[in-house]
């Protein structure tokens, strides 16, 4: 992208490598049929997240209730395709300014509360987060804007050391 800089991105996580690429997508079904043929596989899993299955979400500061529909596939980068629910969230706030297409690039971390912790340090909002989406109350995320700087969200990761079951599509 013109105009960003090597170290646009937070000290924390520069070097790491991309974990994640996650789109916005306005269908989740139609959405892993296209990117099956695009990728060649149709191993995805499928889940759907929000207030009910994700104890600890915040949008903005304040308590989160948003939802989304999710898949992925792959590593190295992982592709994530995300299906609109109940907002707000950083998705809607996309959504609304840019459409469907990129969202966010994702870091994976051991702890997302240390990672949170460490982020506090620099000049970068926290958007949305959630914590305890996997099967043993683990695994959280957090959205940070650096659309300005990166030109999309940057997602920090703790994966849960075991998922919940993926849904059937």
């Amino acid at each position: 992208m013109i105009g960003v800089e090597a170290d646009s991105l937070p000290e924390p996580l520069r070097g790491n490598p991309v974990a994640q690429i996650a789109m916005i997508v306005p269908d989740l079904e139609s959405a892993v049929a296209l990117w099956s043929g695009i990728l060649g596989r149709d191993d995805w899993s499928i889940y759907t997240y929000g207030p009910d299955n994700v104890p600890e979400l915040s949008y903005r500061g304040e308590e989160g209730r948003f939802g989304m529909r999710l898949a992925f596939v792959g590593a190295g980068p992982q592709i994530e395709l995300i299906e609109l629910l109940e907002g707000p969230s950083s998705y809607h706030e996309w959504h609304s300014r840019h459409g469907f297409g990129l969202h966010h690039l994702g870091f994976v971390v051991p702890s997302i509360k240390d990672a949170m912790i460490e982020m506090a340090q620099y000049d970068v909002d926290l958007i949305q987060s959630g914590y305890g989406y996997g099967a043993n109350g683990d695994g959280g995320f957090a959205y940070y804007d650096t659309q300005d700087s990166v030109g999309a969200i940057v997602e920090l990761i703790e994966i849960p050391s075991t998922r919940r079951p993926s849904e059937v599509m």
